[in-house]
């Protein structure tokens, strides 16, 4: 009896044609969500990298992971602008917090003179004004000299001392000793006008504050400006009594619209006191 034959079932091979859509559909999904990620972004010129890199897909390129060929090299002076904002933002963090400083700085300065001034009595002849340029203070000129003269009384000597006294605490600052007159025309063997009277005004009270050895005389500057900057009407006898003044002008170093003149009335107060 002859043996039947078994046959041996023949395992087919599972038709795996199906990956080859399921592959393009991924690729295309994937370059439609770089597409969206540029249209979602505001740099115009990554949008016009991806729509590159989308259009190389769809025209023959090997694959999506052929984008990165299209990556451009970054470009230098982007890099040099990214690397310096830091360090701008760093500088004007700094720049705010020292404009806080000296903000404090001449405010206490300015209640240390108002105090002396009270205590002393001399709100009529000094007041001093801080404003966004400077700190002023302001001395009539009978309390420092006689009548067409430069040379500082004895006693206002010692008002001269404490303002240095007061300046000193305060380092770093320029200073201007600014002397003013009023209009009256004077015309004598010594001063043959009012700005020649003025400047050495200035000139004789800056020495005594510069006795004070640990003032620097290289942030001083004294200056005459004659009948020619009143703050008052010279009409009146009491006007022409406020234009004849000292000032002394402590300057600020860090301001945003520098307004600086030299002269304290120009200038809109801020704060003024006595």
């Amino acid at each position: 009896m002859s043996k039947k034959t078994r046959h041996e079932p023949h395992e087919e091979h599972a038709d795996e044609s199906w990956l080859l859509p399921y592959a393009d559909l991924l690729t295309l999904l994937l370059a439609l969500f770089l597409v969206l990620y540029a249209m979602s972004a505001t740099d115009a010129k990554k949008f016009q990298e991806m729509s590159e890199a989308f259009n190389v897909v769809f025209t023959g390129g090997t694959g999506i992971l052929d984008y990165s060929k299209t990556e451009p090299s970054p470009d230098p002076s982007n890099l040099e602008d990214f690397k310096a904002a830091p360090a701008a933002m760093s500088e004007n963090k700094r720049r705010e917090e020292l404009k806080r400083q000296e903000q404090e700085d001449l405010e206490r300065l300015k209640q240390q003179l108002d105090n002396y001034i009270k205590a002393n009595g001399l709100s009529t002849e000094l007041s001093t004004k801080l404003n966004q340029s400077q700190l002023v203070i302001t001395i009539r000129d009978n309390a420092l000299f006689a009548s067409g003269e430069a040379v500082v009384k004895p006693e206002a000597r010692e008002l001269a001392v404490a303002i240095a006294q007061m300046l000193d605490k305060f380092p770093g600052y320029d200073i201007t000793v600014a002397g003013h007159t009023d209009n009256v025309p004077i015309s004598n063997s010594k001063y043959p006008s009012n700005w020649d009277l003025s400047a050495d005004r200035a000139l004789q009270f800056m020495k005594i504050l510069l006795e004070n050895s640990s003032l620097d005389p290289k942030q001083f500057m004294p200056t005459g400006y004659g009948e020619y900057h009143p703050i008052a009407d010279n009409a009146t006898v009491e006007g022409r009594a406020r234009n004849r003044r000292v000032e002394v002008s402590i300057i600020r170093k860090y301001q945003d619209n520098p307004t600086f003149t030299g002269i304290g009335e120009e200038v809109e107060t801020e704060e003024e006191g006595n």
